[in-house]
C-alpha cells in the first residue's frame, strides 16, 4: 500500500517538473540594446520598454547599454545571438555600423526588430519607428511663421549616419531654409544628441555672436543644452527654440515660456508598438512587421494636455 502511494506520489511529482519545465521553456526571451542609456530619449524608451514588457506574461526582457558605442553595442548584439535570444530589439547608435550584426541576428533564425532609429532594407528584419522627415516637418511649418527675417540661427545635428538625425535635417533644409533664403545659419555642429556637447557649442556660439535668433535642434536634449547656457540672460529672452521628442525636461520647457516646441516622440507608443509586434512575431502571427507611430508638435498652446499624459505616466 505504501508503495502505491509512494509512487503516485512520484509520478505527480515527476509531472510537475515536466509541465514546469515546459511553461519555463514557452518563455520568449527578448533582448533590448539599447542607444546609451546617458540620452534622455534613449533611456525614457529604455523604461517604457521595461514596463510595458511587463504586461507580457511570457516574455522575459533584459536591457542592454551601447553606451553610444558603436563596437559596445555591435558586441552586445553578438552576445544576444550566443546567448539565443528569441528576439532582438536594437536601437542603432549608427544605424550603418549596426546594420551588418542585425543581419547576422537574422542570419541566426532569430527575430530582428530596429526601433528609433529603423535600420530599413534588411530582409527578414521588422521595424517600429516614427517618421523623422515629419517629425522635423512639423516644427519647420512653424518655424515658417514664427523665425523673423534676416534671422540668425545655429543647428545642432545629432550623430551622421543615424537615419533619424539625417532625415531630420534634410527635413530643415527642405522644408524650412529652402523656404526662407533670408535665414542664416551661424553655427552648425555634431553634437551627437549629447547635452553636454551642445552646451559647449552654444557656448562659443554666444560669445561670437551678437545675435542668435533660433536654436534649431534636431532633438530635444541637445536643445535643452542650448538653453541652459543662455538662462536667466535677457540678450535671448525672445528665443526661439525647436526640438524633436517630446522629453519630460522639453514639455517643462516649453511650459515656462523657454522653448518654443517639440514632436512628440513617444517613449510610450513606441514600446507598446515593439512588445505587440514582438508578440506577434514571437507566437508566429505575422511573419514581419514595419510600422510607424505619429508626430504631435507640442507649443505653448497644447502644453498642458502633455504635462498631464506624461504626469499620469510617471514621467513628471
Amino acid at each position: 500500500m505504501f508503495s502505491k502511494k509512494l509512487a503516485v506520489v512520484l509520478v505527480l511529482l515527476v509531472s510537475l517538473v515536466v509541465c514546469g519545465s515546459a511553461n519555463a521553456a514557452s518563455k520568449f526571451r527578448v533582448a533590448y540594446v539599447a542607444r546609451a542609456q546617458a540620452d534622455s530619449f534613449a533611456a525614457w524608451l529604455a523604461n517604457a520598454v521595461k514596463a510595458e514588457a511587463a504586461k507580457y506574461p511570457d516574455v522575459t526582457l533584459d536591457v542592454f547599454d551601447g553606451e553610444a558605442n558603436d563596437e559596445k553595442e555591435n558586441a552586445m548584439i553578438e552576445n544576444a545571438i550566443t546567448n539565443k535570444y528569441d528576439c532582438i530589439i536594437v536601437q542603432p547608435n549608427n544605424g550603418e555600423a549596426q546594420r551588418p550584426y542585425v543581419e547576422k541576428v537574422v542570419q541566426a533564425g532569430i527575430i530582428a526588430i530596429t526601433t528609433n532609429a529603423r535600420v530599413s532594407g534588411i530582409a527578414g528584419s521588422s521595424t517600429v519607428d516614427a517618421d523623422p522627415y515629419m517629425q522635423a516637418k512639423v516644427n519647420c511649418d512653424l518655424a515658417l511663421s514664427q523665425v523673423p527675417q534676416n534671422a540668425k540661427v545655429v543647428v545642432l545635428n545629432g550623430p551622421p549616419g543615424n537615419f533619424h538625425a539625417d532625415e531630420r535635417r534634410r527635413a530643415w533644409g527642405k522644408e524650412f531654409f529652402e523656404k526662407r533664403p533670408d535665414v542664416t545659419i551661424v553655427g552648425e555642429q555634431i553634437a551627437n544628441w549629447n547635452k553636454d556637447e551642445a552646451m559647449k557649442f552654444m557656448e562659443d556660439w554666444v560669445q561670437s555672436n551678437s545675435v542668435i535668433d533660433a536654436v534649431i535642434s534636431m532633438n530635444d536634449n541637445m536643445c535643452a543644452g542650448a538653453l541652459e547656457v543662455v538662462k536667466g540672460n535677457p540678450k535671448f529672452n525672445k528665443l526661439l527654440a525647436y526640438g524633436v521628442d517630446g522629453t519630460a525636461e522639453a514639455v517643462l520647457l516649453i511650459q515656462e515660456g523657454r522653448m518654443t516646441a517639440t514632436c512628440m516622440q513617444s517613449a510610450y507608443d513606441l514600446a507598446e508598438l515593439l512588445l505587440s509586434s514582438a508578440n506577434k512575431l514571437l507566437t508566429g502571427q505575422e511573419k514581419q512587421i514595419d510600422t510607424d507611430i505619429g508626430n504631435p508638435l507640442i507649443t505653448k498652446d497644447n502644453v498642458e494636455k502633455f504635462v498631464e499624459i506624461l504626469k499620469a505616466a510617471g514621467a513628471l
